[in-house]
C-alpha cells in the first residue's frame, strides 16, 4: 500500500518561494514516474508536474512552467516542488502521488499553500 506524507506548505505573499516535500513509503518507488497535484476549494484536483523515474524528464501544467520545479531521490524515496514567484491563484492544498497510489485511491493529507495579494 502507499503511504505519502507532504509537508512544507505555509502563508506567503504574492511574489514569494515555497518548498514542498513529498515522502512515500511502502514499497521501491524509483522505478516510476511521481507527481504534484493541487485542489483548490471548490475545484477538482488538477495536475501540477510530475518527473519521470530518472529525473530526466519533467513535465508542468501551463500554469506553473517557468515558475515550479519538481526534483526527486530515489535513495530517500522522496519528491520535491519549488514554488517560485507565487500568486494568490496558486492557492490549493497540495498534493503528491505515484501511479500505483492513483490507481487504488490512495492520497495523503496534502499540504496547504495560502499566497494573498
Amino acid at each position: 500500500q502507499v503511504q505519502l506524507v507532504e509537508s512544507g506548505g505555509g502563508l506567503v505573499q504574492a511574489g514569494g518561494s515555497l518548498r514542498l516535500s513529498c515522502a512515500l513509503s511502502g514499497r521501491d518507488f524509483s522505478a516510476t514516474i511521481m507527481g504534484w497535484f493541487r485542489q483548490a476549494p471548490g475545484e477538482e484536483r488538477e495536475f501540477v508536474a510530475a518527473i519521470n523515474w530518472s529525473g530526466s524528464s519533467s513535465y508542468y501544467a501551463d500554469s506553473v512552467k517557468g515558475r515550479f520545479t519538481i526534483s526527486r531521490d530515489n535513495d530517500k524515496n522522496t519528491a520535491t516542488l519549488q514554488m517560485n514567484s507565487l500568486k494568490p491563484e496558486d492557492t490549493a492544498v497540495y498534493y503528491c502521488n505515484v501511479p500505483q497510489g492513483i490507481a487504488s485511491g490512495s492520497w495523503g493529507q496534502g499540504t496547504q499553500v495560502t499566497v494573498s495579494s
